[in-house]
């Protein structure tokens, strides 16, 4: 979808770039935030997806469930903040986004078993990518906004 490098895809599909951004984000924020910022994320990449379709399905959704769930599972301390942990929580999320992007084009009225077919492959491609490129993006992000933080005290 951003940037698709050379040997970046799995049989057609990128992983989730903002979905890794929200759950390394979301981990230590607070829930109703991390609802928020889902929903932002969301309606941003449905403007950089969808063009000149009067109704589509929308991302803001599923990210703002992601965002919550990330952050309700290290409130609930279920997870530690390391990196396996991120690329499971990665992993669980982006087959949750994808499946809830699935249900809204099967309310929309589209072919129930082309949807749920394409689904399959795509919510799979997607949590495997994401998951695996996750601990690359959360290591820098997690020590830079740490250092923002102890610039903050």
């Amino acid at each position: 979808m951003y940037t698709r490098f050379p040997g970046m895809t799995l049989m057609g599909i990128a992983p989730n770039w903002l979905l890794i951004w929200l759950v390394a984000w979301s981990v230590n924020r607070p829930v109703l935030l991390s609802v928020m910022v889902g929903i932002a994320l969301g309606f941003i990449q449905d403007g950089m997806t969808f063009s000149g379709m009067i109704i589509a399905p929308t991302h803001a959704l599923g990210l703002a469930i992601a965002g919550g769930l990330t952050s309700l599972l290290q409130k609930q301390r279920y997870v530690q903040e390391d990196f396996i942990s991120i690329a499971l929580i990665v992993f669980g999320m982006a087959v949750i986004v994808e499946t809830i992007h699935a249900v809204q084009l099967t309310v929309m009225g589209a072919g129930m078993d082309n949807v749920w077919t394409l689904q399959q492959r795509i919510a799979l491609s997607s949590a495997i990518l994401s998951s695996l490129w996750s601990p690359v993006i959360y290591f820098p992000l997690s020590r830079w906004w740490r250092s923002l933080e102890k610039q903050e005290d």
